[in-house]
């Protein structure tokens, strides 16, 4: 079994301050909470910008750019950009980000029901995603919100537009989404094409049982503030309390934590750190 990768996901679109005072807003802090996370054995960083002056998600090319080239000088660790659409939905928000070049960004391949807004990812937006994450050489990170979307990723491949073997992430308990159970999990594991990596990020009180399960699956993580805010029932705690309950469950599992270094050649990026 391969060594276990930790993707940190700190600050996404919705936590603020008032609900926790651990989420990081200021590129500086997004900063400072990669470098905590590297720390604690996160091998990979999920990266949102938010609007300091209100906290609201930003779409600003000044801010993505202020986040990658600090984590880029003070980590090793493989910078992921998101390209989901809370900030802003037309493609041009969403692809000047993709002009860093990082080496990972995330690509859904689908769109989703949210509790109060539609999610939505056309087919013509996807391809035109893909594309430019193909032509600034960015591995994409197939975000899978339900079955359907793993055929969709597969079809970006068959047509040239995403190199194999790819990499998926399960987004599961979000409302509108997979439900967050083991038979789900091992239902999109097993739809996965042979020889592809996956990650499941379980939304609030999901995310210990569904990493739990990866663990022991062959899987790999994603925790953070992004999709719980919660370390346990009432209790509050920074992004990298959670990388370190993950660390210490893989130790006791018996299963290696993937350096950056070692996380770049499981997932096939073509870069180094």
């Amino acid at each position: 079994m391969e060594k276990l990768i930790i993707t940190a996901a700190v600050t996404g679109s919705l936590p603020t301050k008032k609900k926790t005072p651990y989420v990081p807003i200021t590129p500086a802090e997004i900063i400072e909470a990669g470098v905590r996370c590297e720390q604690a054995g996160a091998a990979v960083i999920h990266v949102h910008a938010r609007n300091p002056e209100d906290e609201s998600p930003a779409t600003e090319f000044r801010l993505f750019e202020e986040i990658y080239r600090g984590l880029r000088e003070r980590t090793k660790l493989v910078v992921q950009i998101s390209t989901g659409g809370r900030a802003g939905m037309a493609y041009e928000q969403r692809s000047e980000r993709l002009t860093l070049a990082p080496e990972m960004a995330s690509l859904t391949t689908g769109s989703v029901n949210f509790a109060d807004s539609v999610y939505a990812n056309s087919p013509q937006l996807i391809e035109r995603l893909a594309r430019d994450m193909k032509i600034h050489g960015i591995k994409p990170e197939m975000e899978i919100f339900d079955v359907s979307m793993i055929r969709s990723a597969v079809e970006l491949a068959e047509r040239g537009l995403a190199e194999p073997p790819l990499h998926f992430d399960f987004v599961m308990g979000l409302k509108g989404a997979i439900p967050a159970t083991i038979e789900n999990l091992v239902h999109l594991k097993n739809s996965i094409p042979p020889g592809a990596t996956w990650t499941v990020a379980g939304v609030g009180a999901a995310q210990l049982v569904m990493n739990t399960h990866a663990i022991l699956m062959g899987g790999h993580v994603r925790i953070g503030l992004e999709d719980n805010i919660y370390y346990r029932k009432g209790e509050l705690a920074p992004n990298e309390r959670f990388v370190e309950r993950m660390a210490g469950l893989a130790a006791e599992f018996g299963r290696e934590v993937a350096t950056p270094e070692e996380a770049r050649r499981i997932m096939h990026l073509k870069r180094s750190g």
